[in-house]
C-alpha cells in the first residue's frame, strides 16, 4: 500500500523516470492523477455545499429567542401598555395579574399578564419608550419570604442589578399569609427595590393575607388602585365592567384521539412514554407500593404512603417536598355536567382571542370537558368574586343575578355577603350551581373563568440515603361538614387514600405506563399511579452530623424529622459521629394517633433518637402542647442550643403552634441568657438568619 502512495505524494518523479519504466508509469500515473483529482474534486464541492446550505436557518434560530424574550417588542407589536407580571406558586398571583390586565381596557388602555420566567427583566429600563405604560407586580411569598419557583431569577435580577429604571412606573400588590414569620416579603422587596432602582411608584403597595380575605384584600386595593392611575395618566373610565371573552370554543367532531390530551400537564402523551427530567410541567408516574392508617382510632384518617420512583432519576434529600398533582372526585364532576346537561366526553379547544399571547388555551387542548374538570380545574375551592360576575349573567332568575352581582361588587355590603354566603359557607361551584336553580352557564365559559387545579405538597417522610428509590408520604384526610350541610373533602387527601397499593417489588413501574393504553382511569379512580415530582427545599440537616438537633413537629408535621432521624441512624451507621438527636411530637391521644409509634420507640431504644418527648393534648383535663414540654425542659433546651450549637426545626401548624413555640424560645433565650424580650427576640431572629432555626410551616 506504501508503493503504491507514493508515486501521488511526488508528481515529479514522472519527470525522472527512466525510457524502460516510462510506458507502465505513463499508466499509472494517468490512471491515479485522474482518481485523486476526482476524488478531491468531489470531496471539495461536497464540503463547499455542506458548509453553505446551514449559514440561513442557523440565522433564523438565533433571532427568534431573542425577539420572544423582549416583553416591550411585545408591548408595542400588540399595542399594549400595561404589562402585569406574576410570581405564583400556586395560580392565585396569576389569577389577579389576569384580572388587572383585562380591567385595563375601561380606561382605553391595553394591558397583558406576564410570567417574569418568559422574559428579560432587564428590559424594564426600556418601558418608558411606551406612552402610558405601566409595570404592575403580583408576587406572592413562597414558604420563608422566598420567591415563587417562576419569580426566582426576576429576584436574583433585581439583588445584582443596577439599572436606571428612573423612567419607569409602577405598582404592587403581594399575596402573602399573617401567620408566617416573613409575611409578604417579596411584594415588600420588589416595592422598595424598584424604588431603590430609580422607579416610580404610583400607588401604594397592597399586602394581601390569605390568612384572612385575600380576595377582599384584593378588590380593596384595585377599587384604588385605577383611580390613581386615571390620575396619574390623565384618562377616565370609558363605562361600566363588561364582560369579555378571553378564549373562544372549538369543538372537534372529528379528532385523532392520539392527538387529545387525557391528563398531562406539559407535553401530549408524556405519561405513557416518561422521559427525565422530571418536573411541574413533566410529572413522574410514580406507583404507590404502600398505604396504610396510621392511627388507631378517632374520626380522622392519617395514612403513610409509599412512591416508587426507580429508575426515575429523581433525586431527593431529607426535608424536600413532593408535589403531587391530584384529580378531582367524579362523582363531583359527573354532577357539574349533568346541572349543565353537557356531554362530558365531547371534545374540544378553548383558543386564546388575542393571538400574539403566550398562553394559547387556559389549559392543555384539545382535551374533553371531562378530562379538564377532573384533571386540570379546581372545582372544590370557593370561587372569586370575579367569576360570580361573569357568571351573573346567565342567571335567569332577576333575584339570583342580583344577589351574584352584589357579592361581586365593591360595597361593603357585597363584600360582606361574599364572606358569608361563599366564603364562611364553603360553598364551591357546584353547590353555588345546586343552591341557585336559574344559573346555568355555557360549560366552555366556566371552564374559561374557574382556576387550575394545583399541585399539593407534602413534607417528604424519608430519607433518600435509606430510601433512594422511594419517598414516603404522612398526610391526615381532610374532611368537613359545611354550613349548608354539605360534606366537603380535601382534593388531594381522598384522592390519595383511595389509592390501592400496587405489590410486586421494587422494580421500575415504567414498562407498565407505555403502549397505547390511556393511564387515566387509574390516575382518576382508585389506581396505584400519582403524578409527582420533586421541589427543593431549605430544611436541611447540619453539615455536620455531630451538631446536635432539635425537632418540633406535632401531627403530620413529624413527616420530615422522620426522613431526619433515618439519615441520622444511617451515619451512625457508616461510623460518623452523631449528635443528640431531640424530639418533640404531639398528637391528641396516646392510644389513637400516636403515629410512627413503633418506629419512633425503635430509634429511641438504638440511641439514635436520644430524646423523645411527646404531649398527648387530649388525655388530661387540662390540654398538653409541644411548647409545654419546652418549658419543662427549658435548662436542656438553652444547653444545647448555647453551648451544643443545636439547630432548631419547627414543623406543622403556622396559625398556632409555630409561633407558640417560637415565643417559647423567647422565654427560654430570655431567662437562661439573662436577655429583655426584646434582645430574645433578636437573638432567635439570628438563629433563623444563621439557617440555626429552620420553619417548614402551613396554615
Amino acid at each position: 500500500l506504501t508503493a503504491m502512495g507514493e508515486p501521488s505524494m511526488d508528481p515529479t518523479m514522472s519527470a525522472d523516470s527512466t525510457a524502460q519504466q516510462d510506458s507502465l508509469f505513463s499508466m499509472t500515473d494517468v490512471f491515479l492523477i485522474s482518481l485523486i483529482t476526482g476524488l478531491f474534486t468531489y470531496w471539495f464541492f461536497f464540503r463547499k455545499k455542506k458548509e453553505e446550505v446551514p449559514d440561513l436557518p442557523k440565522m433564523q434560530t438565533v433571532a427568534a429567542p431573542v425577539r420572544d424574550s423582549s416583553f416591550i417588542e411585545k408591548m408595542k407589536k400588540t399595542g399594549r401598555n400595561i404589562v402585569v407580571f406574576y410570581g405564583s406558586q400556586t395560580g392565585t398571583a396569576e389569577e389577579f395579574a389576569n384580572r388587572l390586565s383585562k380591567d385595563a381596557h375601561r380606561y382605553g388602555l391595553r394591558g397583558m399578564a406576564a410570567d417574569p420566567e418568559e422574559y428579560d427583566l432587564s428590559d424594564l429600563s426600556r418601558l418608558s419608550e411606551i406612552d402610558k405604560s405601566l409595570a404592575v407586580f403580583c408576587m406572592a411569598t413562597y414558604g420563608e419570604g422566598d420567591p415563587t419557583d417562576n419569580a426566582q431569577d426576576f429576584y436574583d435580577w433585581l439583588q445584582e442589578a443596577d439599572a436606571d429604571l428612573s423612567g419607569l412606573r409602577f405598582a404592587v400588590f403581594g399575596l402573602g399569609n399573617k401567620t408566617y414569620e416573613h409575611f409578604n416579603a417579596m411584594g415588600k422587596y420588589v416595592d422598595k427595590r424598584l424604588e431603590e432602582l430609580g422607579a416610580q411608584r404610583i400607588f401604594e403597595l397592597g399586602l394581601g393575607d390569605d390568612d384572612g380575605n385575600l380576595e377582599e384584600d384584593f378588590i380593596t386595593w384595585r377599587e384604588q388602585f385605577w383611580p390613581a392611575v386615571c390620575e396619574h395618566f390623565g384618562v377616565e373610565a370609558t363605562g361600566e365592567e363588561s364582560s369579555i371573552r378571553q378564549y373562544e370554543l372549538v369543538v372537534h367532531t372529528d379528532v385523532n384521539m392520539s392527538k387529545v390530551y387525557t391528563g398531562e400537564m406539559g407535553r401530549l402523551k408524556s405519561y405513557e412514554n416518561q422521559k427525565p427530567p422530571f418536573d411541574a410541567k413533566n410529572p413522574f408516574l410514580a406507583q404507590v407500593t404502600e398505604n396504610r392508617k396510621l392511627n388507631e382510632g378517632g374520626e380522622r384518617h392519617l395514612m403513610h404512603l409509599e412512591l416508587d420512583i426507580s429508575n426515575s432519576k429523581i433525586r431527593y434529600e431529607s426535608g424536600d417536598h413532593v408535589a403531587v398533582y391530584p384529580a378531582n372526585d367524579s362523582s363531583l364532576v359527573n354532577q357539574i355536567g349533568e346541572i349543565l346537561g353537557t356531554d362530558l366526553d365531547t371534545v374540544m379547544s378553548l383558543n386564546n382571542l388575542d393571538e400574539e399571547s403566550n398562553k394559547k388555551h387556559p389549559f392543555p387542548c384539545p382535551t374533553s370537558y371531562r378530562t379538564a374538570l377532573t384533571y386540570y380545574l379546581d372545582i372544590t375551592n370557593p370561587p372569586r368574586t370575579n367569576v360570580l360576575y361573569e357568571l351573573a349573567q346567565y342567571a335567569t332568575d332577576a333575584a339570583e343575578q342580583e344577589h351574584l352581582r352584589k357579592m361581586a361588587s365593591s360595597a361593603a355590603e357585597g363584600k360582606a355577603l361574599y364572606l358569608s354566603w361563599v366564603v364562611e359557607a364553603r360553598r364551591n361551584i357546584l353547590a353555588i350551581l345546586q343552591d341557585m336553580p336559574s344559573l346555568r352557564p355555557p360549560i366552555d365559559h366556566l371552564c374559561e373563568l374557574l382556576p387550575r387545579l394545583q399541585a399539593r405538597y407534602y413534607s417528604i417522610a424519608s430519607s433518600s440515603k435509606v430510601h433512594p428509590n422511594s419517598i414516603h408520604i404522612c398526610a391526615v384526610t381532610v374532611e368537613y361538614e359545611t354550613k349548608t350541610g354539605r360534606l366537603n373533602k380535601g382534593v388531594a387527601t381522598n384522592w390519595l387514600r383511595s389509592k390501592v397499593p400496587e405489590r410486586g417489588g421494587s422494580g421500575s413501574p415504567v414498562p407498565e405506563r407505555g403502549g397505547s393504553g390511556s393511564p387515566v382511569p387509574e390516575r382518576g379512580g382508585s389506581g396505584s399511579l400519582v403524578p409527582m415530582y420533586v421541589r427543593k427545599s431549605q430544611f436541611r440537616l447540619p453539615f455536620k452530623p455531630s451538631t446536635p438537633v432539635i425537632m418540633i413537629g406535632p401531627g403530620t408535621g413529624v413527616a420530615p424529622f422522620m426522613g431526619f432521624i433515618q439519615e441520622r441512624a444511617w451515619l451512625k451507621q457508616q461510623g460518623k459521629e452523631v449528635g443528640e438527636t431531640v424530639l418533640y411530637y404531639g398528637c391528641r391521644h396516646e392510644r389513637e394517633d400516636y403515629l410512627y409509634r413503633e418506629e419512633l420507640a425503635r430509634f429511641h431504644k438504638e440511641g439514635v433518637l436520644t430524646q423523645l418527648h411527646v404531649a398527648f393534648s387530649r388525655d388530661q383535663a387540662e390540654k398538653v402542647y409541644v411548647q409545654h414540654l419546652l418549658k419543662k425542659n427549658k435548662e436542656n433546651i438553652w444547653k444545647l442550643v448555647n453551648e451544643g450549637m443545636a439547630h432548631i426545626y419547627v414543623c406543622g401548624d403556622a396559625r398556632n403552634m409555630a409561633r407558640d413555640v417560637q415565643n417559647t424560645f423567647y422565654e427560654i433565650v430570655s431567662e437562661f441568657g439573662s436577655m429583655s424580650q426584646p434582645q430574645a427576640v433578636d437573638y432567635v431572629k439570628k438563629l433563623m438568619t444563621k439557617g440555626r432555626y429552620s420553619l417548614d410551616v402551613w396554615s
